[in-house]
């Protein structure tokens, strides 16, 4: 059919009917770019990798992104709590993975084996928060804030090796703090080499990870 187009039939809030809306997280704030906190935090986290966060500036983040510093303030109070953000999406996901095995009440090693299971798995969904988590060296309140969270967590994952022993499923031989950090140092080696591939799915890699550890811890 040829003639004038019809014009856009405007919804009551002013939107062109048919036109999509952005809503919630992606609405964007009038004079404001269009990032979002969780955007913004996926390129800090990058930056602050690749530089150290100690050799990051304000001005570095917002070049990165692409915005002034004073939008990057419209979202928080500044670069501590960025990295504080960006270390608890690492670590509430591996501090999940304990409290579930703590609270089934199956026996130990099957929790422990589980745990390990799901720290590959979170390990690998938030591997840039990760990445940043085990290069953080506690120069500051807050990366000292996260590797005190982090030697909770190892001492969570000894204390279920402490009691698959005690219940006759692992050698009893092995220090369990050891274990613990072995197992851990294993899992957390997956920032240095994990690349996504169909040959190597996060299922395949907590398969492999699995066989050759309890496969070394089973008492026989």
């Amino acid at each position: 059919m040829t003639g004038t187009p019809r014009r856009a039939r405007r919804t009551p809030t002013g939107t062109a009917k048919g036109a999509p809306r952005r809503t919630g997280a992606g609405r964007a704030r009038r004079g404001r770019p269009g990032y979002d906190l969780d955007a913004l935090l996926g390129v800090a986290i990058g930056v602050f990798t690749e530089r150290g966060y100690d050799g990051t500036t304000m001005e570095d983040l917002a070049a990165a992104l692409g915005i002034s510093k004073s939008s990057i303030y419209h979202h928080v109070s500044g670069k501590q709590e960025i990295l504080a953000r960006a270390l608890d999406r690492a670590l509430v996901g591996l501090e999940a993975v304990l409290t579930d095995a703590h609270a089934s009440a199956d026996p130990a090693v099957a929790r422990l084996e589980r745990a390990v299971r799901d720290s590959v798995a979170t390990l690998i969904a938030e591997l840039p928060s990760v990445t940043l988590l085990l290069r953080v060296r506690g120069n500051t309140e807050v990366e000292r804030a996260a590797l005190e969270r982090r030697r909770r967590i190892d001492g969570e994952l000894a204390e279920l090796v402490t009691t698959a022993q005690g219940e006759g499923d692992l050698r009893p031989d092995l220090d369990p703090a050891l274990v613990a950090r072995l197992i851990f140092g294993t899992v957390n080696s997956l920032i240095e080499w994990y690349r996504p591939r169909d040959d190597t799915s996060p299922d395949l890699v907590a398969d492999a990870l699995c066989a050759m550890v309890f496969d070394g811890l089973r008492r026989r």
